[in-house]
């Protein structure tokens, strides 16, 4: 079990994507992503394996909800500033997590 405050550390934003493209230089199939969060947090890049469900067209546009306080970090060519958060279907594939309406960028998870 973990306490509220241990939630609330973790800045789970919502950002609207900008860009999709493939990461052809990551070791498994991935989408580089420009997500905008809005002006505090502005616009930030991803790689994110969703290519078996999702195609860049699918995603330019969409809102999606991540993880903007981890340290960056380098998948292949990209550094990589926020985690896209999904869920496994039955066969392991990367769905994303639905914002249901749409909302303001950089609006915070509670």
């Amino acid at each position: 079990m973990i306490g509220y405050g241990d939630f609330a550390r973790v800045d789970i934003r919502v950002g609207t994507v900008t860009s999709a493209v493939p990461n052809t230089a990551a070791r498994k199939p991935a989408m580089v992503l420009e997500v905008d969060f809005g002006a505090e947090i502005g616009r930030k890049r991803t790689s994110a394996q969703l290519t078996d469900l999702y195609q860049p067209e699918d995603l330019v546009g969409r809102q999606v909800a991540a993880v903007v306080n981890f340290p960056p970090k380098q998948i292949a060519k990209v550094m990589s500033e926020v985690l896209v958060l999904g869920f496994p279907d039955a066969e392991g594939r990367v769905v994303l997590a639905a914002i249901e309406r749409p909302v303001p960028n950089g609006g915070k998870l509670f």
